[in-house]
């Protein structure tokens, strides 16, 4: 596994960034936050709808669900079939709507309707993982944090800045081996990063900003 002296951060971060500057689109979730100042309980809602769904359903579906339920005391007053058809398409939308309307019951009798800024409060919660947590502690409180999706999870492994099996494991590895000033943009810019060049299969390796600092781990076909 690499370490953080091995690892040109800096380099790789100045590549990242400059590529970005081109791309017009911010993630989904990236675009709620701001959209909504940066409300933690926008966040949390379109972070939850955003798992295994398209960005475009997404911020369309966060719109609808928030423009009704622009708070838990809102949303709780909902019925979960109301929710559900606000959610849809998102995938797992039935899911999805079951535990926001449980999430709004908690936070309304434990937290007076607010997000709790604290990772074990918010894992507490129905259908919050360490990918949601990270992301609603970085989005709607500027608090450090690592959200690990699929992208960075594999873009990670594939340029072998570490070597782990789970979100969870490359996580708790980029917690240690990359500089804290860097935590909170990383998902932002790797979400794109994955969605544009480094794809699952077939990535555009001819392309690629940081092929430098990659090596290309488990690429079996490129463009």
């Amino acid at each position: 596994m690499s370490t953080k002296t091995e690892i040109k951060w800096d380099a790789i971060w100045r590549a990242l960034v400059q590529w970005r500057q081109g791309m017009k689109d911010d993630p989904a979730v990236t675009t709620v936050a701001e959209h909504y100042r940066r409300d933690p309980w926008a966040v949390l809602v379109s972070t939850i709808l955003s798992l295994r769904t398209k960005d475009d359903v997404t911020l369309e579906a966060s719109r609808r669900l928030l423009a009704q339920a622009p708070s838990a005391q809102k949303l709780a007053a909902m019925k979960e079939e109301q929710i559900a058809r606000l959610a849809y398409p998102a995938g797992f939308y039935r899911t999805k709507a079951a535990n926001l309307k449980k999430i709004a019951a908690i936070l309304l009798s434990q937290y007076n309707g607010e997000i709790p800024p604290d990772m074990d409060a918010l894992l507490a919660l129905p259908g919050v993982g360490r990918k949601t947590a990270n992301l609603v502690l970085i989005e709607a409180f500027d608090l450090p944090g690592i959200c690990v999706d699929v992208h960075v999870h594999r873009i990670s492994n594939r340029c072998g800045w570490l070597c782990t099996k789970t979100p969870e494991e490359t996580e708790m590895t980029l917690r240690e081996i990359l500089p804290k000033k860097y935590w909170k943009g990383l998902n932002a810019l790797l979400v794109l990063y994955g969605q544009n060049l480094c794809r699952p299969v077939s990535p555009w390796c001819s392309r690629c900003v940081i092929q430098s600092h990659c090596k290309q781990v488990e690429v079996e076909r490129s463009r």
